[in-house]
């Protein structure tokens, strides 16, 4: 009787395992929600670091550089020039930026409202001004 239950608990072992790889192909394996739909807004991510490009950081600088330099400014816009221009000013000086509305990202700003913007310089023939594609509050 020992032999047969050992026997029997072996084929059943094998039997199962050979079913299970044999049964059906292999799915990759996804995770997820199943249910009702809602709309999801995807995750961005990235790398906060070092970088081998220099980023500028003062109007000064930003006034001195090359077309389509990053630059990270950290200071104030002081007035609004209509539509999506305005005058941003740091304690190096003071520059044109255009900001548009996408891109404030829902910070409300005022004279005194310290901000850290992020973007590229616009360089054309008689001038240069930052092209704004990210506001934040100033930490």
């Amino acid at each position: 009787m020992k032999k047969f239950l050992v026997v029997s608990a072996f084929v059943l072992a094998s039997t199962s395992a050979m079913a299970a790889t044999t049964a059906a192909p292999a799915q990759p394996a996804q995770g997820g929600f199943t249910g009702a739909a809602t709309t999801v807004q995807p995750v961005q991510g990235g790398f906060t670091g070092p970088s081998a490009v220099p980023t500028i950081t003062t109007v000064n600088q930003a006034k001195e550089a090359n077309d389509d330099a990053v630059v990270e400014l950290t200071g104030y816009i002081t007035t609004s020039l209509g539509d999506e221009d305005y005058m941003f000013k740091d304690s190096t000086g003071e520059i044109k930026v255009e900001i548009d509305h996408k891109d404030w990202n829902g910070v409300n700003a005022t004279p005194t409202t310290k901000l850290v913007i992020r973007g590229e310089v616009d360089k054309d023939w008689s001038e240069r001004t930052i092209d704004v594609n990210k506001v934040a509050l100033a930490g």
